[in-house]
């Protein structure tokens, strides 16, 4: 009686610790990779400050620099203006990204919407809004309502665009198919225009992100207070180069942390669309 071998498929499936360890250290070296040329510019960066090309006070080296945020967060300086800059510009993000998609999806399904906001959109749209800045301190002040309000007034717009273009870009095959199957129109809204529209949308708020940050610092520079622009200024007035530098470097670190934030969630919002299915 002849004999056959029978094979698991789950378990040949199963990677081993060696296979485990070979793709933990395939993204290990794609990781250091990645970000080798930041590392090579830190270098520069260093190297050409010891040099003596140039002074102290025009390009403080990347190790006193470093020093200086640890410095300002030990003393408690750098919590209180970061907090105040991300409240600043989450809170007006968030704004935008509520009204930017709720306008979108008006501008598409009204048509008395498409013609009064439709053309104040293509026109805001490409326009620097931060031309509006001296309107908004007379208005407003000052203080937080003003800056958060130019927050939204120059975030709302990509939100606006992505989401009426990501719910015209639905395929007409689907909402006939909805419509023959006799769905309302708020279900078609909310089962199939959002879902299908949420790529582009997502998009959109991926966009406006770095936006609401850029207008927070760029707020805060010019009216003062306290936020990372404001100590920023304050530190060139001062001719405190290392301040500055710092706050350059702040800067860059939040925005990476909120770009990263937002890239995982979009993957978690999009984990049953196919570009996410592509990833994997």
């Amino acid at each position: 009686m002849a004999m056959t071998l029978e094979t698991n498929p789950a378990k040949d499936a199963t990677p081993t610790a060696m296979q485990r360890a070979g793709e933990w250290g395939g993204q290990m070296f794609g990781n250091v990779v990645g970000w080798l040329p930041l590392l090579v510019i830190f270098a520069a960066w260093e190297i050409v400050a010891r040099s003596g090309l140039v002074s102290a006070f025009l390009l403080p080296s990347f190790s006193s620099v470093i020093m200086r945020i640890f410095d300002d967060v030990a003393e408690g300086d750098l919590i209180t203006n970061l907090g105040l800059t991300l409240y600043r510009t989450m809170f007006g993000f968030l704004i935008s990204a509520v009204g930017g998609i709720a306008l979108g999806l008006i501008i598409v399904r009204s048509k008395f919407a498409f013609w009064l906001l439709d053309p104040l959109v293509s026109v805001g749209f490409p326009m620097p809004k931060i031309a509006f800045l001296p309107i908004m301190i007379l208005w407003l002040g000052l203080f937080d309502l003003s800056k958060i309000t130019m927050i939204v007034f120059n975030d709302i717009f990509p939100i606006i665009t992505a989401t009426v273009a990501g719910v015209r870009a639905v395929e007409q095959q689907i909402v006939w198919s909805a419509r023959n199957l006799g769905t309302s129109e708020r279900r078609m809204m909310w089962d199939i225009l959002l879902p299908a529209a949420s790529p582009q949308i997502i998009t959109g708020l991926q966009v406006a992100l770095p936006i609401a940050l850029i207008v927070a610092i760029i707020t805060e520079m010019s009216m003062g207070g306290y936020g990372i622009g404001a100590v920023m200024q304050n530190a060139s007035r001062m001719a405190d180069s290392r301040g500055v530098f710092a706050g350059i470097v702040e800067i860059a670190i939040v925005g990476y942390v909120l770009l990263k934030l937002m890239s995982m969630a979009r993957a978690r919002l999009l984990c049953w669309h196919q570009e996410t299915q592509h990833d994997h």
